[in-house]
């Protein structure tokens, strides 16, 4: 498994909320339809300068069913525009890691 980890920031809590929003109600559900997407985790944090910080990690199950979603330059963020909309700044890129161990794993 794959994850893909990106970062957004907002400049207002209303912003926020919008693409919070947006994500849940649009982006989010749309993703989940992909061939190979495995699940996704969105953490929000305040942050001291002001701006709102999104995290959102997505889960695919392999490298291939990324570049399926992102194309052959996958490490390139895939913003949709009503998030260029609401998000302030973006990171360009998206990191990508092996998942080595989840809960799953626990044997609970």
């Amino acid at each position: 498994m794959i994850a893909r980890i990106w970062r957004g920031y907002a400049a207002s809590t209303a912003a926020a909320d919008a693409y919070q929003a947006f994500l849940r109600q649009s982006f989010l559900p749309a993703a989940a339809r992909l061939p190979g997407f495995a699940g996704v985790s969105v953490l929000r944090r305040d942050r001291a300068d002001g701006e709102i910080e999104f995290t959102t990690v997505t889960r695919f199950v392999s490298l291939e069913a990324v570049k399926a979603f992102a194309g052959e330059d996958y490490e390139r963020a895939n913003v949709a525009p009503r998030a260029r909309e609401l998000l302030s700044r973006f990171d360009a890129t998206c990191s990508h890691h092996a998942v080595v161990v989840t809960e799953a794993d626990l044997g609970a």
